[in-house]
């Protein structure tokens, strides 16, 4: 489909990517960019005003059909929160640890193929610009500390640790040893050198002369937090409301958790069910960690394929990596690029482990892979002209982790955890997400503990308090939990994205059940669902309806 608002959507995508190297890669655009571009002051407002020359344009153009609404709707709400962040200034203390600008940059390098002369020739480009890029960024943490849009000190440490972690351990080094001897060593080999160069002078910088100017509250406030939140759910929403349902919500998983331990530990506690699986449900080694985690990706994508989902054989060329640098505290996924050149990757932070827990992260695979954010970005991906370039490259945090919660949920509805206390792994995971809501927006609106729970937590907020809550409520595995709590502090808005999301999605289908009676068709709704693309919450449930 070819119409004017696709067509602007299509030029805004090409146009940021050509602007932002490291957007472009994590977008899966393959042309247009050659790595140099502008992380500065200059180039945060190009993008700023090319945002709203798209929005001014969009206001003149006629919708021709349902695709056109869908795709005016979304881009409209997506460039909006976004032009509502930057004019907050988000943009002079974009410090985000550990998965800001620290990670993009070090993933960006890598991301991409690497296996043709070619495919080198684009990362050796991309380490020549990284001195560049940083360079770009530090100006504008620079203009924050010269007006007083300052982030917190905690984010500038611990980004300061990340950076120097990727010198220490020589992160760079790997792509030289990769690509062995040829003509391109030498220059990827002084690229690797000047990258580490410039994170060490990122590490001073951040410790020196940031990190002593910048605030010591966590918390960011109500303002700030109603734009964060606007922009990772896609929707304003009653915050203070949604904060005592997470407290709700985490009591009634807890009650769950505790019906659920009789199965693993008759007569045992949460904590004691939790303590005989970590010693009994494991694999020992990297390896072997890697070997079951390949496994059950592939076991997911056999039961689905066909029964609740129509997947494509494009589809089920899903890479699984294992991430051994410090500082990740989480496993993620990155889709696969807009030529499918580049395929899909699940990341699993080994974190210094030598055992790893299987009955705790089996639901994480369905989050991460199938039929979580595979199934969902992967579809999109293969929309072709169905929907526009615009609508499959600009998502929603609540749209997408509240489809990968929901997927967690849906694979208990299916009957997967058949093995020892898989179905308390995942209660214990969907309760960590729940303990997310009350963390992120008690701490950053600096709300009241309810009466009922200060008794174990006390009356106020702060980041001992966060952590203690994550601890004992959300019983995050212990290499996580620090990097956890350092990323609600840095990452206001996104945190509450699971929970909210997966409500959102439950509602919608729900709401389908209700409205079709004996019609309903779960296959057919999940088709349709992925097939309308990322949309925010506030909208979702109204496409939904309409299909």
């Amino acid at each position: 489909m070819t119409t004017p608002i696709f067509a602007l959507g299509d030029e805004f995508i090409r146009r940021t990517a050509a602007g932002n190297p490291v957007r472009a890669t994590y977008l899966g655009i393959t042309e247009g960019f050659d790595g140099t571009g502008d992380f500065g002051p200059d180039g945060q407002a190009a993008e700023a005003a090319l945002a709203r020359d798209t929005l001014a344009r969009l206001d003149t153009l006629p919708e021709t059909g349902d695709a056109d609404r869908v795709a005016a709707t979304h881009m409209r709400e997506r460039l909006t929160a976004e032009l509502a962040a930057y004019d907050t200034g988000e943009w002079k203390r974009a410090l985000r640890a550990p998965y800001g600008m620290v990670q993009s940059l070090r993933n960006y390098v890598d991301m991409g193929p690497h296996t043709t002369p070619e495919q080198w020739e684009t990362v050796a480009m991309r380490l020549d610009g990284m001195p560049g890029l940083l360079a770009g960024w530090r100006q504008c943490l620079q203009v924050g500390l010269d007006d007083g849009t300052v982030a917190a000190r905690r984010q500038a440490l611990e980004a300061a640790n990340q950076a120097e972690n990727y010198v220490r351990i020589g992160s760079f080094d790997s792509i030289v040893s990769e690509y062995g001897e040829g003509p391109l060593r030498d220059r990827l080999a002084r690229g690797a050198a000047a990258a580490h160069e410039a994170y060490d002078d990122l590490v001073r910088f951040l410790r020196e002369e940031y990190a002593p100017r910048a605030t010591e509250a966590d918390g960011v406030g109500p303002e700030r937090y109603a734009v964060a939140a606007r922009l990772g759910l896609g929707a304003d929403i009653d915050l203070v409301d949604a904060y005592h349902w997470g407290w709700a919500e985490l009591r009634d998983l807890e009650t769950q958790m505790t019906a659920e331990v009789q199965r693993v530990q008759p007569g045992g506690t949460i904590e004691s069910a939790i303590a005989h699986l970590n010693a009994t449900e494991f694999v020992d080694g990297a390896d072997a960690y890697l070997a079951w985690l390949k496994d059950l990706h592939v076991w997911a994508l056999e039961q689905l394929d066909g029964s609740h989902f129509d997947i494509d054989a494009r589809l089920k060329d899903l890479e699984v990596v294992l991430v051994h640098a410090q500082g990740a505290g989480s496993a993620y996924y990155t889709g696969p690029s807009e030529d499918l050149s580049r395929p899909a990757r699940t990341w699993w932070p080994v974190a210094g482990r030598d055992r790893f827990a299987t009955w705790s992260e089996a639901t994480t695979v369905f989050h991460e892979g199938v039929p979580g954010h595979h199934l969902q970005i992967g579809q999109m991906k293969l929309a072709g002209d169905r929907l526009s370039r615009f609508n499959r490259s600009a998502g929603v945090s609540g749209h997408s982790e509240g489809w990968a919660l929901y997927a967690e949920r849906l694979a208990d509805e299916l009957g997967w955890h058949t093995e020892p206390g898989r179905r308390l792994g995942m209660l214990k995971g969907s309760a960590l997400r729940a303990a997310r809501v009350v963390i992120d927006i008690g701490l950053h609106l600096d709300l009241p503990i309810p009466a009922e729970e200060t008794a174990r937590h006390g009356r106020r907020w702060n980041f001992d308090v966060a952590v203690e809550v994550l601890r004992d409520r959300g019983r995050i595995a212990e290499h996580r939990l620090l990097p956890e709590v350092v990323r609600y502090c840095g990452w206001p808005g996104q945190a509450i994205t699971y929970k909210l999301g997966e409500r959102a999605w439950l509602a919608a289908r729900d709401e389908a059940k209700a409205r079709l009676g004996a019609d309903f068709d779960l296959k057919a709704w999940h088709t349709a669902a992925l097939d309308l693309g990322p949309v925010g919450l506030d909208t979702l449930a109204g496409f939904l309806r309409e299909l």
